[in-house]
């Protein structure tokens, strides 16, 4: 038995994620009074998609809570809803777009700041506000997977959404570009067009490549130890 029903757990990060957005959105930064203002950000964006997954997961711990035993048909056809909806966000959005954002921040980081986080907002957002954004991402994404099976949608389908995404946002930062004559991140001030044409190319595998790392995650920690216990089950021939 966990030490903490899965159930508390998903309200306890749901209830940090809206405490880090609150706090973020209450900064007052200069790049938060340009054009898109905080939605230009993946980080931000990234935020918003943790926070409504895992919102749907909580309203469908409640909504299972509420259905059990009730023998109702409707009620177990909507909840059977949401655990699809709930399935899908994880596959397509929470899990590559999370631990995309982890990875390439701590990664440019890393090698520069400067590219991607420069000193500056050390003024204006504290250490632990940081690493609510781009550090716990990812632990409370592998939690949410280790705890509840998902189901994946066929890979066609979810790698076609992960790529819309990716592009939808590649062209979202360009447009902002375009309208503003400013770039979303420093880096890409540093880069020829060529170089910038690689990167978004290469930022889109790797979302597509995330998604396959989730399908295979997912299918590690649940498949497989089912097919043990189904192998252990069969009788034995004489």
């Amino acid at each position: 038995m966990a030490l903490v029903p899965c159930q508390v757990l998903r309200v306890a990060i749901l209830l940090s994620y809206c405490s880090i957005l609150c706090n973020y959105k209450a900064i007052e930064m200069p790049s938060h009074q340009t054009y898109g203002g905080s939605w230009k950000f993946l980080t931000f964006i990234d935020l918003v998609i943790q926070a409504v997954f895992f919102g749907i997961c909580v309203l469908t711990d409640l909504s299972s809570l509420l259905t059990r035993g009730s023998g109702n048909q409707e009620q177990e056809r909507q909840l059977r809803k949401l655990i699809s909806l709930r399935d899908w966000t994880l596959a397509v959005l929470a899990f590559p777009v999370g631990v995309f954002v982890v990875a390439v921040f701590w990664t440019i980081y890393a090698y520069d700041r400067e590219m991607i986080y420069p000193r500056l907002l050390d003024n204006f957002i504290p250490g632990w506000l940081n690493h609510g954004m781009h550090t716990t991402v990812l632990p409370f994404i592998l939690i949410e997977m280790r705890t509840s099976h998902h189901q994946y949608p066929s890979r066609s389908s979810g790698l076609a959404a992960i790529c819309t995404f990716s592009v939808g946002y590649i062209l979202w930062v360009c447009w902002i570009h375009h309208v503003t004559g400013m770039w979303v991140y420093p880096f890409l001030e540093h880069i020829g067009s060529g170089a910038r044409i690689i990167f978004f190319g290469s930022t889109t595998l790797l979302m597509n490549s995330l998604y396959l790392l989730g399908e295979a995650l997912n299918s590690y920690i649940w498949d497989a130890p089912r097919s043990l216990e189904e192998e252990k089950e069969k009788p034995k021939l004489e």
